[in-house]
């Protein structure tokens, strides 16, 4: 198959052996799959670890905050659908940049995205750890956190196919318990048990839009991981345009989820103005609002599920993502060879997925020691992830309006310049300390990348990249 067939080939998964790799990973997962996948990862029930925070950082407009960062999350997935195409392959931004730019630059993006990706799950297994000591303060953080990185270590190495089993059922009880705060909290506001208002949505009183994008810097983390589909490329069974089109779909079903659950929330906080003014300093402004409207059970389950979801579903999908961009980046040689070992019976990255778990158990372990431990490790998540967006929406205007000249002024430019605007907004009112630290960890993957660029470890892959017809060519 030529290079140009394989680019506007949309009934096949997408042929690597173009691009000089070698399939050795399983194609087991389906459209479905896939787009459970997503939700798994972005958690169905991600606001109730952080809406306090959201809330204030907002001034109360919680559920603006959400449906702004969708906004900029559509605009990105949009980004991720067209480089799929393009570039069926693991490694998400690492590879879309590298390919669509140029090798160091994706090799930026990489390093990036390796903050976000590598600190994710142990942020996880932080905060789910956390949640089950206030439940249960017999049994100590650090025996929590090796518990939870045990049990995802061991599931996803007995393969991508097991990995999906466990994470429908997993969405099942997440959407479950969803669904139960959503009747009982409605029913408490039609009650008289909180007020019934829009001010989640719009407050004329506070309004400003550096208040909301600060606040959508926080509320980001609450969507990563649909950018995780894109690293099961090559596990695809499908065509590559239902990998794209999962990802979006998963985006636009979990931010309908995150502006209802929201707004419900935000009409059942016992006092909005101490909540405003002081935050939320133990993280439990959800917990609270849902004991104001069904009691001490309810309480108890919200707090219960995200634990859960966080700890296990969520951290479960964020070490199989993980493992797939070190993965992608050793085969290439930017990381050390023996990542990129297949286990030749499970069809997995074994030793990337046990390197994963061990800097998630030493990582959580320091953490647990630090006071604000969790606050610390969310912002870089964050400076991450908002890097690596931003620099994929550049990949795919220089890609397909510069290198392809397509004419398809809405999906190649429009829409990588609204999402690319709105990210930069957001970084700009981040806190200072997520600038600095991201900065700083930008800087060292610059410097690295000279290094492997002057060693010779960093050719240009561009050069042999087949050619991707446009639309008007079609």
């Amino acid at each position: 198959m030529s290079g140009a067939a394989h680019g506007r080939d949309d009934q096949a998964p997408g042929a690597i052996e173009d691009f000089g790799y070698q399939q050795e990973l399983q194609r087991k997962l389906t459209f479905a799959d896939l787009l459970v996948y997503g939700l798994i990862f972005m958690v169905p029930i991600a606001p109730f670890a952080i809406f306090g925070s959201v809330f204030q950082a907002s001034g109360g407009m919680v559920a603006m905050a959400y449906i702004v960062g969708m906004l900029a999350m559509m605009c990105t997935a949009n980004s991720y659908a067209q480089m799929v195409k393009a570039f069926p392959m693991s490694g998400s931004v690492y590879t879309y940049v590298g390919r669509g730019i140029a090798r160091a630059l994706g090799f930026v993006a990489g390093w990036m995205i390796l903050l976000d990706y590598i600190l994710i799950p142990s942020l996880l297994y932080l905060a789910a750890a956390i949640a089950m000591n206030g439940m249960l303060p017999d049994i100590p953080l650090w025996a929590w956190l090796v518990a939870f990185v045990v049990l995802n270590t061991v599931v996803n190495y007995l393969g991508i196919e097991f990995t999906a089993r466990v994470n429908k059922v997993m969405l099942v009880l997440e959407l479950l318990v969803l669904g139960v705060f959503l009747v009982i909290g409605i029913t408490a506001v039609a009650n008289g048990q909180g007020q019934f208002s829009f001010d989640a949505f719009f407050d004329a009183h506070t309004f400003n839009w550096g208040l909301i994008f600060g606040a959508v810097s926080i509320a980001v983390l609450s969507f990563l991981g649909f950018d995780g589909i894109s690293t099961l490329a090559e596990e695809n069974a499908g065509s590559t345009r239902s990998l794209g089109r999962s990802m979006i779909f998963a985006l636009l079903l979990v931010g309908v989820l995150f502006v209802v659950q929201t707004w419900v929330a935000s009409m059942l906080v016992p006092d909005p103005a101490q909540l405003i003014a002081k935050g939320d300093p133990a993280g439990t402004a959800f917990y609270e609002a849902s004991r104001n409207a069904g009691g001490p059970f309810l309480f108890v389950l919200t707090a219960a599920a995200t634990a859960v979801a966080w700890g296990f579903a969520n951290a479960l999908v964020a070490q199989a993502a993980t493992s797939r961009l070190l993965f992608a980046m050793a085969r290439d040689r930017q990381l050390p060879r023996f990542l990129s070992t297949i286990h030749p019976k499970r069809k997995v990255p074994a030793n990337a997925t046990f390197v994963v778990a061990g800097i998630s158990l030493a990582l959580g372990l320091f953490l647990v020691t630090q006071p604000n431990g969790l606050t610390e490790i969310s912002t870089l998540v964050n400076f991450g992830a908002l890097t690596e967006f931003s620099l994929l929406n550049v990949a795919v205007v220089w890609w397909f309006i510069v290198r392809q000249r397509s004419r398809r002024w809405f999906v190649h430019l429009v829409l990588p310049l609204l999402g690319l605007g709105i990210l930069i907004a957001v970084i700009i009112n981040a806190s200072i300390a997520a600038q600095v630290l991201g900065i700083a960890w930008l800087v060292v993957g610059i410097v690295v990348a000279v290094v492997l660029k002057t060693t010779g470890r960093m050719t240009d892959p561009t050069a042999t990249a087949p050619a991707v017809e446009t639309e008007e060519a079609r």
